[in-house]
């Protein structure tokens, strides 16, 4: 099987270095009869893709189906972007044609028998994630007003009259944006 491996650190500091992990997912491809193609290897935290050159890399050559299977020591050496962004990253994998296993936790494995329960199983926690933020969300806008704040967007105070005024007299509507503080589509509106 043609294999891409990924292992990633949070930090260069802290004596932390990528060649632990890639020491056992480099045995393991060997005992398996594995054949590596690629390693992809990030320092940097796992909470935000953007920040990780190597991994977006790898998805963008699973989508050329340039390997079988992607081998990670463990899932949160993967992603740490949470379960609905893991799971995404999983079946994005799995929709360009590529397995996926973690390294030390056997059951996350694509490539056995148990593939569809992990994804049930991994979809229904993200469900519930999703649903936890949203609770989180009404809670926290509920105490917000509870408390008195006000909520959304500040209200701009203007006076209507004499920004038309301001138009009539000649200004052009980024001169009048510039004096109100308001953005020249607001000015547009107002002097239609």
């Amino acid at each position: 099987m043609r294999t891409a491996i990924y292992a990633r650190v949070s930090t260069k500091d802290k004596g932390q270095d990528v060649e632990n992990q890639l020491v056992q997912l480099r045995e393991f491809c060997q005992r398996s009869g594995w054949n590596i193609v690629r390693e992809y290897t990030d320092q940097a935290s796992a909470k935000a893709t953007v920040n990780r050159p190597q991994f977006r890399a790898m998805f963008e050559a699973a989508r050329r189906r340039e390997f079988d299977c992607v081998l990670f020591w463990s899932l949160d050496r993967f992603s740490r972007e949470g379960v609905l962004e893991t799971l995404q990253h999983l079946q994005t994998l799995s929709a360009a044609g590529v397995n996926w296993r973690s390294f030390t936790e056997q059951y996350l494995d694509s490539c056995g028998m148990f593939r569809d329960a992990v994804l049930s199983i991994l979809a229904t926690i993200a469900k519930q994630e999703r649903v936890r933020l949203s609770e989180r969300t009404h809670a926290g806008l509920a105490r917000a007003r509870r408390q008195g704040r006000t909520l959304g967007r500040p209200r701009v105070v203007c006076d209507r009259d004499k920004i038309r005024r301001m138009r009539t007299s000649g200004a052009s509507l980024g001169e009048i944006a510039r004096v109100t503080g308001m953005a020249k589509t607001t000015v547009a509106r107002i002097t239609e």
